[in-house]
């Protein structure tokens, strides 16, 4: 019997129609990947040189214009929740897709007229206003078309974010080699482009704005956005499309209601899982059985009660007749996936820690070292984050295509080494990255006091904090990529938008607990005629003190990972083999 595809309906444009379809593989990537590497320069081309659009353009005071942009990141990064409850439960990926390009590109199109248009900010300020403070604020009727192109853009990221490269995904067929194959060198890819976009958008995009015009320096990626959609589009008669499946939160609690409406009840054959689920309820259709029943695991067995049949529970046809109180075994190993991968999910927070520090206190570093390249070019502090985006595009096509097939020779493992001895391997070299780091800072503050006391500057080159960036960008290389794959592997099939929106809401954690440390870490380190680690003078605070709390949190977060690992069974199996092979490898 043939491979079934991995849709069952297919669509093209609004009309979804019935239609069968075998993915296309890599023939639909052009368009795909083409788009995010356009929407990537256009949203980051907005969004990476925004604050300094706030505090010169808009004369907000520095601390207003840093809130609103935390707010707006943390906003876009939990804004994905809703982009992926509305595909998965609603739209389905393609139109999600669709709509949230079109949001962002309206929201692109009224932040360029922002710059574009004198009656949209505020008026130009006099050098001698500007240093008294005293240039006039934006009116609330600027501020509420500055909101509104903020509000497009974060709906425009929020579907997105978590449905682009789960879509990618769609166009693999995971039941033959090559589309295996296929499928894990498109992760690394799709990342790299992305990383390259992001590349662009700071450098190029962020000159013009800067040297030449913000107007300009706006419509760019306005019209790179507008290319992305054109890109898009062109590819629908390539795409296979996923229908949504209803919503994936409501399934999640008729297991957990179920299940506990049963506490009482006793399971058959409790310790017997093949036993045990030829005596439950599981009553999939043909078109799910096909495409990925689940068999029945013991791990958090109290949720198999939701399956045992009662008097009354079941319809004539042998669907449930209340499903609050009835569900399937596949029903449960689904709620069972999002169960095991949230601990998992937890410690990406604290890597991703360790790698923000990267556009935070290595810029500060820079301003107090030399950062000369030559004799007239001089590096903006905030661009050195790019060196760790070159080590990530330079590292990808070498693990690609070098590490991974030397690797599958020594371990028989398709994709070189498994998707949680990849995390591992991160967190790993996130916590060397910030040994380094404590390491050069030490250095860098010991030479900045030489030369000038604590207001000095080090006659060290800015290229000192390379190694740190380079150790940071192999880390999300690793950590970050293997997230993601990891997500779209373990989620259930109908609920892989939900999995690409938990590696965008691992970065708004980290983003909340940097801010609760530095903000902890200021307040504690201080007292009477001691300064916090923190202080406001670099050279008189102890940054390097934090880089070393930091790896002490990784190690401590690793420890961690490594437990939950070895409990970990992958999806469809209820093996441990898996999960020992990581632990082993890891360690």
């Amino acid at each position: 019997m043939e491979n079934q595809p991995l849709l069952q309906k297919a669509a093209t444009g609004d009309d979804l129609r019935s239609d069968r379809r075998r993915p296309r593989g890599w023939k639909a990537m052009p368009y795909i990947i083409g788009n995010e590497a356009f929407e990537r320069v256009a949203t980051y081309g907005l969004t990476a040189n925004f604050m300094v659009y706030l505090v010169n353009i808009y004369h907000m005071k520095q601390m207003a214009a840093a809130n609103l942009c935390y707010v707006f990141g943390g906003t876009t990064s939990l804004a994905t929740l809703l982009g992926a409850f509305v595909s998965d439960a609603f739209w389905g990926r393609f139109r999600t897709l669709a709509v949230a390009s079109i949001a962002t590109f309206l929201g692109t199109v009224v932040l360029t007229l922002t710059a574009a248009a004198p009656q949209l900010r505020p008026p130009p300020c006099n050098q001698a206003a500007e240093e008294s403070g005293q240039c006039p604020g934006p009116s609330s009727s600027q501020l509420a078309v500055l909101f509104l192109s903020l509000a497009l853009l974060v709906l425009g990221a929020g579907g997105i974010r978590p449905c682009s490269l789960p879509f990618g995904v769609d166009q693999f067929d995971r039941t033959t080699e090559q589309g295996r194959r296929g499928l894990d060198s498109f992760f690394n890819w799709y990342y790299s482009i992305s990383t390259a976009g992001t590349v662009v958008a700071m450098t190029v995009v962020v000159y013009i704005q800067d040297s030449v015009s913000w107007a300009i320096g706006f419509g760019i990626p306005t019209g790179l956005m507008l290319l992305a959609i054109v890109f898009f589009f062109v590819g629908v008669k390539l795409y296979l499309f996923v229908p949504p499946e209803g919503s994936v939160f409501s399934g999640v609690a008729q297991v957990l209601v179920a299940a506990f409406r049963k506490r009482r009840l006793r399971l058959p054959s409790p310790n017997d899982a093949v036993q045990q689920e030829s005596l439950l309820y599981s009553n999939l259709s043909q078109e799910s059985a096909e495409e990925m029943k689940l068999p029945l695991t013991l791990q958090f067995r109290f949720l198999n009660k939701a399956a045992i049949i009662c008097e009354g529970e079941r319809k004539e046809d042998g669907q449930p007749a209340d499903p609050w109180r009835l569900c399937s075994v596949h029903q449960i190993e689904q709620v069972k996936c999002v169960m095991r991968v949230m601990p998992i999910w937890a410690s990406g927070i604290i890597c991703f820690v360790a790698l923000s520090q990267q556009w935070t206190f290595a810029a500060l570093q820079s301003l107090k070292m030399d950062r000369h390249l030559g004799p007239s070019f001089q590096v903006p502090p905030g661009s050195l984050g790019i060196i760790s985006l070159l080590a990530i595009i330079l590292f990808i096509p070498v693990y690609d295509r070098a590490l991974v097939p030397m690797a599958r020779s020594l371990t028989g493992i398709e994709s070189g080494i498994t998707l949680l001895q990849r995390q591992g391997v991160g967190m790993v070299v996130a916590i060397m990255s910030m040994v380094v780091a404590g390491l050069v800072e030490k250095k860098r503050r010991e030479s900045a006091v030489a030369h000038g006391g604590v207001n000095g500057s080090s006659p060290l080159s800015a290229m000192w904090l390379a190694p740190q960036l380079c150790l940071m960008g192999v880390a999300e290389a690793f950590n970050a990529i293997g997230q993601v794959e990891f997500y779209n592997r373990q989620f259930p099939e109908h609920m892989q938008t939900i999995a690409g929106s938990l590696f965008h809401c691992s970065l708004a954690g980290a983003s909340f607990v940097s801010t609760f440390l530095v903000t902890f870490i200021r307040k504690s380190t201080a007292g009477p005629g001691r300064a916090s680690w923190l202080d406001d003078n670099i050279n008189v605070g102890r940054v390097d003190y934090f880089y070393y709390l930091i790896a002490v949190l990784g190690a401590g977060n690793l420890l961690y990972f490594v437990v939950c690992a070895h409990f970990y069974r992958y999806k469809g199996t209820g093996e441990l083999k898996e999960a020992s092979e990581d632990i082993e490898g890891i360690l």
